[in-house]
């Protein structure tokens, strides 16, 4: 019973069963609907990790390392089988494939967001943390062009609270907690005409720096 990595006990087996099914299900939507490969990943209960070591330097958030991760196309067959080998593992997108993401303050990025839509821009998925960040899902290549583009925009001096993650990241997504902080959640869910193909950076950057800039507390 409980949550069975690395032996930490969290949860009772009803619920565990209950997330197990929801976790599979949203691999097979992450991987059969969207195209993203699927890792995975570490939790948190007490501020110790469950990949076992106690010198976590990122307790509850990072891949486990031993498991092999769920590629894009997986069916609910092979999610399920995948989850069956770690139950209670988080649901971890790595980044850089299908994706980069643009990372800024959940206020601004939810301010952004609504902006965004009014002007009609192209938008893909947006993901909230319960560390009070918003994750943008963008074309990949994003963070390596993202000190160029926001130097073409005159945004490069401007200190801003907005940054790019490339290849070797990853992200946490619903429905799993991020390091034993709560639920991390959809702010525009990925659907048919969003999550494929992400937008390029450039298409929203100018009105996220101008958020950004406009939410930095004065001098």
């Amino acid at each position: 019973m409980g949550f069975t990595i690395g032996g930490i006990r969290e949860m009772r087996s009803g619920s565990r069963r209950r997330g197990r099914t929801t976790e599979c299900t949203a691999v097979a939507e992450y991987t059969g609907l969207w195209g993203w490969d699927v890792v995975p990943g570490a939790r948190a209960s007490g501020g110790r990790c469950s990949c076992g070591d106690p010198r976590c330097a990122a307790p509850g958030a990072h891949p486990l390392d031993f498991c092999p991760e769920v590629p894009a196309g997986a069916t609910v067959d092979d999610a399920t089988k995948a989850w069956a080998e770690v139950p209670g593992a988080a649901v971890l997108l790595p980044v850089g494939r299908g994706f980069d993401i643009i990372d800024v303050a959940e206020p601004a990025g939810s301010r952004a967001l609504v902006r965004l839509e009014r002007m009609g821009l192209p938008l893909g998925p947006v993901l909230a943390t319960p560390t009070g960040r918003a994750h943008f899902f963008v074309a990949p290549g994003a963070a390596a062009e993202l000190p160029e583009l926001l130097y073409r925009m005159g945004w490069d001096d401007a200190d801003l609270d907005l940054h790019g993650l490339g290849p070797g990241a990853h992200v946490t997504a619903p429905p799993s907690d991020l390091a034993g902080l709560g639920p991390v959640r959809w702010l525009r869910a990925p659907s048919l005409d969003t999550a494929a193909p992400p937008p390029q950076a450039r298409l929203l950057l100018g009105t996220l720096a101008y958020i950004c800039h406009r939410s930095m507390p004065p001098p």
